[in-house]
């Protein structure tokens, strides 16, 4: 594996550089740095073809662990959806833009693995070197996971009350994508989630406080930025009042415009100030915003009026999926015409991309997009490629950034400080034999491990969702033991959770909640004496919480939202509750 190789200048050298080198004037030098981009970008316009210029605003899936080799599984996958046989002649043939690796299509098997594919997938984009992203959010939205330091998810992270853990976490994931030759990194979520039951977010936000998510942010955005990796900023103009997943259906929210303004811009607005490099257009429909009724995505009252026009943003603009199901009764075709009429740059996944390419083509031969408004978008991209230092940039290697002990010790940090104790009566947990069971197959492993390495005699009972039978059986199993740990998630949207969790609370045994999913679970069962947020269930978080339940260390987060009962009525944990 070949690694890109820094240079080193000599003390020296670097000292009469700093001290005889330095503009005069700082504002003067800038204008000529990007009067100097701006000439690069269009020397590299002019060479480029009008299928070149629209392959660069796609952004889709390739099949595979390797750029030119494939399973036969996966070269049929190819086939079907580009009429070829690998990833490097999908993106050679159509001269796209961007990738996105996924688990699902074979990217994402390992380290070494990975960075040998951005690799071959770099070496045959020509002249305009790919965009290569993945979703690793943390939490909940995490692509990749060990041997890589894997970050809590958003709201952890906003449960430490401190930015310096979203900078912190967001510059060691970000440090080691770009070992793996991933450029940029589709987060953060800066959503504000203002709606409990949001399956869209949830604890992949911040807060649903807008000065606390503006805050982790900005920070998160300058993290990934010294870690040299491009951001995403999402979901432009905010999905936290919403209950849909735009991946299943059609959101909807019913807020004001001022409301909008003054709650969920502000994050965007803080980002695009520091700098953020891409931001992600949501499907969701606000006619507050647009009385059509178009999704925002597709909207030009939202992405050329209010994103470029009101908040002044001249970065990309990417879509989320353009399969996605809020968009299904469009048709494919019009879905790549307005997401472009709208003013998005980039278009992820649409359904058909060689389809999507065609129609972009055939809509400039006729004349209803004109090469201008190409081009317009092309130069963003670009720009946003020379900022991040794509063009001229060598070939990567994993090692040795990935997974090392300061980076690991780094998120584990994070974690320790945001697991938060709502009800702490039986903390730490009493001697004797534990049970744990509820929701999770590896999450109830983990914290069983967990458990046991920490000096417990435990048995676990894997109940998921459970049918009645199964829940009499963990109600069984709870009597055989001194304490019972049950796991909930996102159990405010699952009845069966909630049976399960009253009817062990109903034994009148010591029963312990740690809820992996958001920490609004406990609005349904407020009798538990005993209640963590763990926030996600990732391993270093689960991880966390075994400590806080053995007594190692203290539950020291803060509950980043409030905590109200189920009809949205009286409140039951304000926000910064420890």
């Amino acid at each position: 594996m070949i690694r890109r190789i820094a240079v080193i200048v000599p003390t020296v050298l670097g000292i009469l550089v700093a001290t005889t080198a330095a503009p005069a004037n700082p504002a003067a030098a800038a204008t000529r740095a990007n009067a100097a981009t701006a000439a690069r970008i269009s020397a590299v316009l002019a060479g480029m073809s009008l299928p070149e210029k629209v392959g660069q605003m796609f952004v889709s899936y390739v099949y595979g662990a390797s750029a030119t080799a494939a399973t036969a599984s996966e070269t049929a996958a190819n086939r079907a959806a580009y009429g070829v046989d690998t990833g490097a002649e999908a993106v050679a043939r159509y001269h796209l833009g961007g990738v996105i690796y996924f688990t699902w299509s074979g990217n994402l098997t390992g380290p070494a693995q990975i960075a040998d594919l951005s690799h071959g997938l770099q070496s045959v984009a020509g002249r305009v070197p790919l965009q290569i992203s993945t979703d690793q959010e943390g939490g909940v939205v995490n692509r990749i996971g060990a041997p890589l330091a894997v970050s809590p998810g958003n709201m952890a992270v906003g449960a430490t009350f401190d930015p310096r853990s979203a900078y912190d976490a967001a510059k060691v994931s970000g440090t080691e994508l770009t070992a793996l030759g991933i450029n940029t990194v589709d987060a953060p979520v800066v959503d504000v989630n203002t709606n409990p039951r949001n399956t869209a977010d949830g604890p992949r936000a911040f807060s649903d406080r807008t000065p606390h998510v503006t805050a982790d942010a900005v920070a998160a955005v300058r993290g990934y930025a010294d870690a040299g990796i491009g951001a995403q900023a999402k979901h432009f103009p905010g999905l936290g009042d919403t209950e849909v997943n735009t991946d299943n259906g059609v959101a909807v929210t019913d807020e004001t415009r001022a409301q909008i303004m003054a709650t969920h811009l502000p994050p965007f607005r803080a980002a695009i100030a520091a700098g953020v490099p891409s931001i992600m257009a949501a499907h969701i429909v606000a006619p507050a915003l647009d009385p059509s009724g178009a999704p925002a995505s597709l909207s030009r009252p939202i992405v050329t009026g209010l994103l470029r026009g009101t908040l002044h943003y001249d970065g990309v603009v990417i879509t989320d999926a353009l399969s996605a199901a809020a968009l299904a009764d469009i048709p494919a075709d019009q879905i790549v015409l307005r997401a472009i009429e709208a003013g998005d740059d980039q278009l992820l996944m649409p359904t058909d991309v060689p389809a999507a390419i065609a129609t972009v083509l055939d809509a400039v031969a006729a004349g209803t997009i004109s090469t201008a408004r190409i081009d317009a978008s092309v130069r963003r991209i670009l720009r946003m490629k020379m900022r991040l230092g794509l063009f001229g940039a060598g070939p990567v290697g994993a090692p040795p950034v990935v997974g090392t002990d300061a980076h690991l010790r780094t998120m584990a940090e994070v974690a320790r400080r945001s697991i938060t104790a709502l009800r702490s009566a039986d903390l730490p947990l009493p001697g004797g034999d534990v049970l744990v069971t509820g929701w999770g197959v590896s999450t109830t492993q983990n914290l069983t491990n967990a458990l046991t390495d920490r000096g417990r005699h435990v048995m676990r009972l894997y109940t998921g969702s459970p049918d009645d039978a199964l829940v009499a059986r963990a109600v069984a199993a709870s009597s055989d033991v001194d304490v019972t740990v049950v796991t909930t998630y996102n159990a405010w949207g699952d009845v069966r959770q909630q049976h399960l969790v009253t009817a062990l609370l109903d034994t009148g045994r010591p029963i312990v909640v740690v809820a992996v999913g958001g920490p609004y679970d406990i609005a349904y069962f407020p009798q538990a004496d005993t209640y963590l947020a763990a926030y996600d269930y990732q391993p270093v978080s689960v991880t966390a919480a075994a400590d806080v339940l053995t007594g190692r260390t203290a539950a020291t987060g803060r509950l980043p939202v409030t905590i109200r009962t189920p009809d949205g009525g009286a409140v039951l944990f304000r926000y910064g509750t420890r």
